[in-house]
């Protein structure tokens, strides 16, 4: 018998999809790594901006390992791009990414009901975002990020209060 190991939504595949996906649903936008980075995990946390359920199971602390996220994020970006999936724009204000040549058949092509409703949150997600420049969208995960930290501080404190 085989192991089975726990089914992850973490890895550079399962990111670069949802990369494409976001890019895809905003199309011919771009967006720098610092946003796809958001984005990733806005996408499967939908419900911290008031929208549908969100996609993935919710765990006690919801703050995104930023760092983490980012070099995961850049790495699907990397493998989408070797299939046309994703381009990267390198301008004036610096390195961006756009959905590929092939990012409309792919997502076309992709029809489990998980796909669907991730195709579904890109497009929502995208919409609701579209009218933020880049202070407002900054100030927004600034206070999810302040959120997040006197969250994290609660539990740890509830960790240590119960380890007394």
């Amino acid at each position: 018998m085989t192991d089975l190991k726990p089914m992850t939504f973490n890895g550079p595949l399962e990111a670069g999809i949802r990369a494409v996906a976001v890019l895809g649903s905003a199309y011919p936008n771009s967006f720098d790594i610092q946003t796809l980075t958001a984005y990733d995990y806005l996408l499967v946390r939908t419900s911290v901006l008031d929208g549908p359920e969100d996609l993935h199971p919710s765990a006690p602390i919801q703050t995104p390992a930023t760092e983490v996220r980012r070099k995961i994020v850049q790495n699907a970006l990397h493998m989408m791009m070797t299939r046309d999936l994703v381009e990267r724009d390198v301008g004036a204000e610096g390195i961006s990414y756009r959905a590929g040549e092939a990012a409309a058949m792919f997502l076309e092509s992709l029809t489990t009901p998980y796909i669907c409703a991730l195709k579904e949150r890109a497009e929502w997600l995208t919409d609701r975002l579209s009218d933020y420049d880049e202070a407002a969208f900054d100030e927004m995960m600034r206070e999810f990020f302040d959120r997040w930290m006197v969250e994290f501080q609660d539990v740890q404190k509830v960790g240590e209060d119960s380890a007394s």
